[in-house]
């Protein structure tokens, strides 16, 4: 019996498409003249798309203003529940620890 694979979805195909994208950009900047090119159509680009930011810009940042109190507070909570500085003083010692007994054996 074949092995019916699914279509992809949207987000499945972005997400692939932004992956080879981002690893295909260091080849393509070593390929002669790729600065040239990328700087004319960012200069093409660059007006288009600092409209469009000044269009999302305001909402996200009036979100980010409604957010960001809750935010704090969930942070400040989860820093006093987990006594991080206890942890990282005691990993130190640990690592110091160890590094001592592994000199004192060499």
């Amino acid at each position: 019996m074949p092995v019916r694979i699914p279509k992809a979805r949207a987000s499945e195909v972005a997400t692939f498409g932004f992956a080879g994208v981002a690893s295909f950009a260091p080849f393509y900047m070593m390929i002669p003249g790729a600065e040239e090119r990328v700087a004319h159509q960012t200069a093409r680009w660059a007006p288009r798309w600092e409209r469009n930011i000044s269009y999302c810009a305001p909402p996200a940042q009036r979100i980010a203003q409604r957010v960001e109190p809750r935010l704090e507070k969930a942070v400040k909570k989860v820093e006093h529940t987990l006594h991080l500085e206890m942890m990282a003083k005691s990993v130190d010692r640990r690592i110091k620890y160890g590094i001592d007994k592994m000199s004192k054996h060499h």
